[in-house]
């Protein structure tokens, strides 16, 4: 992902971008070339490392040690997938390399995280990220390093039919005509790899696929779009409609967008279809046109990327990392924001939110409330009912109570499975101590435990408690 250069950088990528074309043979290949796959089985994420993919060193995703044994690399991995697959229902998984990481001996361990993947029956994106040395300023600069990479990458993955390889991400020191010569020439030299297991990365910063769509040498391979609001000016919501169909063109079959993201940490609500937000207004456009369009997608980044000033991660981040050595979990910080995500990739129906309710108890005719309505993890009480954010509480498809516009969940802390748990909210993780079923007679159970949503009637606080049948464990749903 391309956040911010340095000008030394900018000024490095325009030279060479006005430099004479890399010499590459131009090869037309001869007869017709296998169909790309249907995109739309592509529902990925980036795990990256902190501090963003281009670096010039060996790349350590965030959660990972340059100290890890290929063994502990495995153990992480799967916990990290782990997440993926529960709390966003991702199949697929886009990892960076670049020369350092291949070429020393943290490729040893590395590759545990693709291994990792792949028996976790994850689809898996390798993509090189310019490192200053086979490539420098968004151009190939050695093409020995560069093909010795490749070499070694394929040698022990080409034959897995869920890797999939991404020459170059953001080649933009090099012209189209250019990009797409040096694409051909990584595929003639590879004529084992299937068409459509290779990602054609759009000219310049991933942004210009029509070219690399509409050179016939090309077909078969997947194109790979770039889509972020610091490409391009603020927009209306029907701007940014128009604006990416136009970016996509006639290509949308072959079309993967393999990095977009908006701000997850930030409190901003994407089931707000009024809203007046640049970030909001092109995330919602982007699910829906991904969706109608059916085009895979896999949003930048799940984990890692680019530290945010003041942060300790990316604030485009779409989750958040818990625990330490191989005790890895994962939280969701905008539940809209997932939800949106999960609608582009066709997971979720209408492209509007959950309804909204308030929970009013029947045992003391008071609302399930959050203290001051804050977003600081706190045990819910009930109080008397109101219209406040405090009281509004969505009920989503997969049994989360989401409240403060999906920031908090409803959660029965430690994942407790005794009488007295107490519940409260807390970054949503899609842990089963998160899922609730409502049921016909009034109760509201956690699926973790079987025990009831109760309140204690001398402190008004709630908790879990072994259902009996009283009025202070009955629930009633109502329009918010």
């Amino acid at each position: 992902m391309l956040r911010s250069r340095s000008p030394r950088y900018l000024s490095r990528m325009l030279s060479c971008a006005l430099a004479a074309l890399l010499a590459v043979p131009t090869v037309v290949l001869g007869g017709a070339a296998p169909a790309a796959a249907d995109t739309s089985q592509f529902r990925g994420v980036n795990w990256a490392r902190l501090g963003d993919n281009f670096h010039g060193g060996p790349l350590v995703l965030h959660g990972l040690s340059s100290s890890d044994s290929y063994a502990t690399v495995v153990a992480k991995a799967n916990a990290i997938y782990t997440g993926f697959q529960n709390n966003l229902d991702a199949n697929t998984v886009r990892l960076p390399i670049n020369t350092y990481t291949v070429g020393t001996s943290w490729w040893n361990a590395y590759t545990g995280a693709i291994d990792a993947a792949t028996a976790k029956g994850l689809k898996v994106v390798l993509s090189y990220w310019d490192d200053g040395v086979a490539a420098s300023g968004g151009r190939i600069v050695n093409t020995t390093a560069f093909n010795t990479m490749w070499n070694t990458v394929v040698a022990r993955y080409g034959s897995n039919d869920l890797v999939y390889f991404e020459p170059m991400n953001e080649p933009g020191g090099h012209s189209a005509a250019d990009w797409a010569n040096v694409v051909n020439n990584w595929l003639t030299a590879r004529p084992s790899i299937p068409r459509h297991r290779v990602f054609v990365s759009g000219a310049g910063l991933n942004t210009d696929i029509k070219s690399m769509c509409a050179d016939r040498r090309l077909d078969g391979t997947i194109v790979s779009l770039h889509h972020y609001t610091f490409f391009s000016g603020a927009k209306t919501y029907d701007q940014w409609v128009t604006f990416l169909r136009d970016a996509i063109g006639s290509c949308a079959a072959r079309t993967v967008m393999d990095e977009f993201g908006a701000p997850m940490d930030t409190g901003l609500n994407y089931h707000d279809t009024a809203s007046t937000d640049n970030f909001v207004r092109y995330f919602r456009a982007t699910t829906e046109v991904l969706r109608e369009l059916r085009i895979g997608s896999i949003y930048w980044p799940a984990l890692g990327g680019k530290v945010t000033a003041g942060q300790g991660d990316d604030w485009y981040a779409m989750q958040k990392l818990h625990g330490t050595g191989t005790n890895l979990t994962l939280s969701t910080p905008n539940a809209s924001g997932l939800d949106r995500l999960r609608y582009a990739w066709g997971l979720t129906g209408g492209g509007t939110p959950d309804p909204v309710s308030r929970l009013r108890n029947v045992g003391t005719g008071q609302c399930l409330d959050i203290p001051g309505a804050t977003t600081a993890n706190i045990q819910v009480q009930v109080y008397a009912c109101n219209d406040t954010a405090a009281q509004r509480w969505t009920v989503t498809a997969g049994g989360q109570l989401t409240a403060l516009a999906g920031q908090r969940c409803l959660d029965a802390y430690n994942r407790g499975t005794v009488n007295g748990t107490v519940v409260g909210t807390y970054a949503c993780n899609g842990g089963d101590n998160q899922r609730w079923t409502i049921g016909g007679d009034g109760t509201i159970r956690s699926v973790q435990s079987g025990l009831c949503l109760d309140v204690n009637t001398t402190t008004l606080k709630v908790q879990l408690w072994a259902c009996w049948g009283g009025d202070n464990q009955k629930w009633q749903v109502q329009n918010a």
